[in-house]
């Protein structure tokens, strides 16, 4: 049964196509390609799902870390079945590239072409200065970075990092009334499946910290949503776990590309 069909069968919605379409995010990069990293597709105008690389630690680079890439947590696998499942139900043209999208680091100026950027395990990123005044351009440029796959003590090396790019920039905890999770599917509770035993929580940041005004990204604490993509066509995971993850997903891409 392929991926596609495990979802169209098991959310039993019938969805209407988003009318997202054309899209065009004129940022001020210059004319170039993405990079050397295998798998990077050019900038053609339409949405590209970008996965951001970072350095880690140096500690958690050897030992019983060594080759376990955090920024890199189920990928490709993650955005290969996600993008599927946008192209599958809305309207949004997509690039289904063959990593799925995709992986820039935070100061490539190519950023600034790219809408949405998702960012795995934050808790280990180490940004140099010159990622930290990137990042701050891209979100008050008007990009949407979406951060999760993240537990514990790791909360405050994220917030921590957020306020040197934005400096007095703090997360809100959202509640289920934050239109972000009325964008396409109709999400009702987000009471999720606890992923690392604490029961998951949905934090926004927002311009001004201003709960009313433009959110710049969405942050995904004690959860995985990345993995449950990964694995949603492997029976891993339980089909509504997993399809609760891509209702979370699609609306927080529709959402950005929208407000």
């Amino acid at each position: 049964m392929t991926l596609r069909t495990v979802v169209a069968a098991s959310l039993l919605l019938a969805v209407s196509a988003a009318g997202i379409g054309g899209f065009a995010y004129t940022g001020a990069a210059p004319d170039g390609t993405e990079g050397v990293r295998p798998g990077n597709v050019p900038y053609d105008g339409r949405f590209t799902f970008v996965r951001i690389s970072y350095e880690m630690y140096w500690g958690l680079q050897t030992g019983a870390f060594l080759g376990d890439v955090k920024w890199a947590h189920d990928y490709p696998a993650a955005e290969q079945n996600f993008g599927k499942i946008v192209e599958e139900i809305s309207a949004l043209d997509i690039v289904l590239a063959p990593n799925g999208g995709n992986v820039l680091p935070l100061d490539d100026p190519m950023l600034t072409r790219y809408p949405v950027a998702y960012m795995a395990e934050p808790g280990f990123w180490r940004p140099s200065e010159a990622d930290l005044q990137a990042l701050g351009a891209y979100l008050r440029k008007g990009g949407f970075i979406i951060f999760d796959d993240f537990t514990g003590d790791h909360w405050y090396n994220l917030v921590r990092q957020l306020d040197l790019a934005v400096p007095g920039l703090v997360p809100v905890q959202l509640t289920v009334e934050h239109p972000i999770f009325q964008s396409f599917f109709e999400i009702e509770t987000l009471e999720m499946a606890p992923m690392y035993g604490p029961p998951p929580t949905f934090w926004g940041i927002f311009e001004d910290n201003d709960p009313n005004g433009r959110m710049m990204g969405i942050i995904n604490y004690e959860n995985d949503i990345g993995e449950y993509w990964e694995y949603s066509n492997t029976g891993w995971f339980a089909v509504d776990v997993t399809n609760e993850a891509y209702r979370f997903g699609v609306n927080y891409v529709l959402y950005a590309l929208t407000h």
